[in-house]
């Protein structure tokens, strides 16, 4: 990455190192330092960066860090914060955004510190008031946000996921706790107990109780919820589904609050319209009913499911490769307990044989669980299965591609589902 500074430029790579530039040094290459600074390279930390760029108090940053919910608080406060008349930036897992506009691709979930510095300097340069990221546990514990100044932190929920890197939920529960104990600004959800936090500075939300709390809801058409806090009370409507949605609102409007202090109605207006995002719940059909989730973890499965409780399911899923193997049998045990039909099948092997992931998946589910290997054929045969039921292909949600061995090959579970359709409409 080079950003241009002048007559000269600022880099993390040291093959694009010149004399007089800056090198900035960062838990992912320090070992290059010295090289770099015997090359004439002028080292600097990632807050000297912004410094140098001019991008220090330019810009409100606001981290949102949980295993789950991230990237649909993102996209929902940034909808708000607009409709209240404010412009933000996202960057996450989806790739980063001004507005509708995609500026880079999808890659990590939190980005290495000097291209967030320049996503950060892009939407400075774009008007935005708010710069608004997913922080990923991997990203604290390797320190790519180093030298960010954090305006707000907003934590989701807490739940297994990433035990291939951290080792043990309590590691990683250590992890996402280190982003909070600091005196910022933070919005946390009450509900969720597997978190340690400072209280300084902080607003919980949750169900029932809390600084920002829904007293009443009902989930079947959407989401209605009375919102109160201490003193007022405000009426929310969405065109989201589930109780995990619900949360997202109410840490979004919590943030809200917190940035802007308006009253709370006018906060619950301005959720109005968020249609979602790509992948999350997204409804690639009505009939037959079909959606596409990214849902790949235990709880995340579960908060899905759970949501349409009541109505008849059938789920296409799987597990990625290379990844926390000790989650496959649990969330292939949650799914048996929601779904009609259930279907086992490959979602990013990566360097992993995906029959032997389907078996780990499959374990405790029961032995006439339908496995099938290619995610095309497993997507077919579930559509052919249906009448009436709604379908949930979960895991990828807006991912285009599939990655076996090292290659992403291109595969969209939303087009996947349009080109089956299509053929049977014929």
């Amino acid at each position: 990455m080079k950003i241009a500074l002048n007559n000269t430029f600022i880099t993390d790579n040291s093959k694009d190192v010149e004399s007089g530039c800056y090198f900035v040094v960062s838990n992912s290459n320090s070992k290059y330092a010295d090289d770099a600074l015997d090359s004439g390279a002028n080292l600097i930390s990632p807050k000297q960066a912004m410094e140098l760029l001019g991008l220090k108090n330019c810009i409100k940053i606001i981290g949102i860090t949980g295993t789950n919910g991230k990237t649909t608080t993102a996209f929902l406060l940034a909808h708000t914060l607009s409709n209240l008349g404010h412009k933000s930036a996202v960057s996450g897992t989806c790739g980063s955004f001004i507005d509708d506009r995609q500026i880079a691709k999808k890659g990590l979930t939190t980005s290495q510190i000097l291209e967030t510095i320049s996503y950060i300097k892009q939407a400075v340069e774009s008007g935005c008031e708010y710069f608004i990221m997913e922080v990923s546990s991997h990203a604290i514990a390797q320190n790519r946000i180093e030298g960010l100044e954090f305006e707000l932190k907003i934590f989701t929920n807490l739940s297994q996921d990433h035990l291939d890197y951290h080792k043990s939920f309590s590691e990683y529960a250590s992890v996402k706790s280190s982003f909070l104990l600091d005196e910022c600004n933070k919005i946390i959800n009450g509900d969720d107990k597997n978190i340690s936090y400072n209280n300084t500075n902080s607003l919980t939300y949750s169900l029932f109780s809390g600084d920002i709390y829904a007293s009443s809801f009902e989930l079947k058409s959407g989401i209605n919820a009375t919102i109160k806090n201490n003193t007022e009370e405000a009426n929310l409507s969405l065109d989201l589904h589930g109780k995990f949605n619900l949360y997202n609102a109410l840490g979004v409007i919590g943030a809200t609050k917190k940035l802007l202090n308006l009253d709370l109605q006018s906060i619950c207006d301005g959720l109005k319209g968020f249609k979602g995002v790509a992948g999350r719940m997204e409804i690639v059909s009505h009939k037959p009913a079909i959606i596409v989730d990214f849902a790949h973890t235990p709880d995340g499965i579960e908060k899905v499911l759970s949501s349409l409780e009541g109505s008849e399911l059938i789920v296409v899923f799987g597990a990625g490769g290379d990844r926390d193997k000790s989650k496959r049998p649990i969330m292939g045990q949650i799914v048996s307990k929601y779904a009609k039909v259930a279907i086992v099948t490959s979602d990013n092997p990566r360097s992993e044989n995906p029959n032997d992931i389907i078996e780990e998946v499959a374990l405790l589910m029961p032995k006439n669980t339908i496995k099938i290997q290619d995610r095309k054929e497993a997507i077919t045969k579930a559509i052919a299965m249906q009448n009436g039921e709604i379908l949930l292909i979960l895991g990828k949600g807006d991912e285009d591609y599939q990655e076996i061995n090292g290659v992403k090959y291109p595969f969209s579970d939303q087009e996947v589902v349009k080109e089956i359709l299509n053929k049977k409409d014929k």
